[in-house]
């Protein structure tokens, strides 16, 4: 079977995406894309220069002779180059996150259903070991009928701000709402159930010191409350509290499965406990389990980034691509169905907090009312409908935070992209005797 030829944007996130195309078996890297020279020379220096183009605009590099594209640019930006890319005759593994406005949703649908090429959206956080056995639990009838959930997605992202932001004031991480980064928190419950989100109420937290130390405009965090189709209920959290915490748990009629803490000292997300109640009653016995999760592919997935679900991720998608009809990847629609619930639950902050309707874009008439509505929080693509960062008003904050914050980052890059120094998931290779012309099979 013939290989997959692989073009990345983004050469600093995609670093996982990279690796995989070009030790897989299934798959040839052929071009790079990323407007950072410095990232442009680090995959260079790695990767060398035979057999793989480098390109510093997308322009020229859509032009690439190539089967499909990974999105890993800024995560505002993904729809519309997917779209470019699909039109193109090119297949799409998008990462995080699918859109930004209802308006590019509508758009990004469409072009799927109209060219036809394989979407898939690059929720890793389904991929991990803990998560993706529940997936296969719940599949199996393990626990019953989905009935209560919480998801969350902590990240205290203050020491990281230099090096995801630059000290640029108007990057996207200082202007997202506190909904907006969902799908880590949201995504596993939807790919594990196979429910839509129906109904979301919203929650943004204060603002407080560490976020204007960082630059960020937005809240602390940002809660969702979901009702699902069944009439299941999730409560999803995700943002900047002080403590990390990757952490899921789901009740069904016959029981519940969660995973292990992060502070556990039991591999954290990768390790679930399982216990059921065939009977459905107090006195019905039941079982209890505790282990960590193994896969087929686990040895070739040792060193990626997030648990080796980008390996798993990346994996599904080749496969999709080649028309193995068990590659598992999230749709177009799927993912729309872990973002769109972030959407609209700050749209109910906004309006006080009330239930919002979760659009079922699957339904063509249903479209029509979303088709021109561009409101976010990016003053490139809202026109008229720009909303506040912050619900109470975008804080004041002086551009001496953001002169520091540039400042770190001169220092940080030095370090990061001196002349031996590799980008983050290279130097996990090493650590983890993966080289350059390492193969994974089919």
């Amino acid at each position: 079977m013939k290989k997959i030829k692989i073009g990345v944007v983004g050469g600093y996130r995609g670093d996982s995406m990279i690796k995989y195309a070009n030790t897989a078996d299934n798959a040839e890297l052929v071009a790079i894309c990323d407007k950072n020279p410095e990232v442009i020379a680090v995959q260079k220096r790695a990767l060398g220069e035979e057999g793989i183009a480098y390109y510093d605009t997308f322009e020229d590099f859509i032009k690439h002779d190539m089967d499909a594209v990974v999105l890993a640019n800024y995560a505002n930006e993904h729809a519309p180059f997917a779209i470019r890319c699909m039109k193109a005759g090119l297949h799409v593994f998008s990462e995080v996150l699918p859109v930004q406005t209802m308006k590019e949703a509508v758009e990004l649908i469409e072009a799927v259903e109209e060219t036809g090429k394989i979407y898939a959206y690059g929720e890793n956080y389904c991929y991990m070991p803990g998560p993706y056995e529940m997936r296969r639990l719940y599949r199996e009838g393990k626990i019953g009928e989905f009935e209560y959930g919480e998801g969350e997605y902590v990240h205290n992202g203050e020491s990281i701000w230099p090096e995801i932001t630059y000290g640029d004031k108007n990057h996207w991480r200082n202007h997202i709402y506190a909904t907006f980064y969902c799908t880590h928190s949201i995504g596993p419950v939807v790919h594990i159930t196979g429910l839509r989100p129906v109904k979301v109420t919203g929650f943004e937290s204060k603002m407080n010191e560490r976020k204007r130390r960082c630059g960020s405009y937005s809240g602390l965090f940002g809660i969702e409350m979901i009702e699902f189709e069944n009439g299941g209920l999730y409560k999803s959290i995700h943002g900047g509290l002080y403590r990390n915490s990757i952490w899921y748990s789901i009740y069904g009629g016959l029981g519940r499965m969660e995973t292990a803490r992060e502070d556990a000292d039991s591999r954290g997300v990768g390790r679930i406990y399982v216990n059921t109640d065939k009977y459905s009653g107090e006195y019905g016995g039941g079982e209890h389990l505790d282990y960590y999760p193994e896969r087929e592919q686990d040895k070739l997935a040792e060193g990626y980034g997030h648990g080796n679900s980008d390996f798993y991720s990346m994996y599904n998608f080749v496969r999709k691509i080649q028309g193995f009809e068990d590659a598992d990847t999230i749709d177009v629609y799927e993912a729309l169905d872990m973002f769109l619930p972030g959407m609209f639950a700050y749209r109910s902050v906004l309006e006080g907090g009330i239930p919002l309707d979760i659009p079922n874009l699957r339904n063509r008439e249903e479209r029509e009312k979303w088709r021109n509505d561009t409101a976010c929080t990016d003053p490139k693509v809202a026109g008229d409908m720009l909303l506040p960062v912050f619900s109470q008003g975008n804080p004041d904050i002086p551009d001496s935070v953001y002169e520091k914050v540039a400042a770190e980052w001169n220092i940080r890059k030095q370090k990061k992209f001196g002349e031996d120094k590799s980008i983050s998931t290279q130097s996990e290779d090493k650590k983890h005797g993966y080289g350059k012309n390492r193969k994974t099979q089919q």
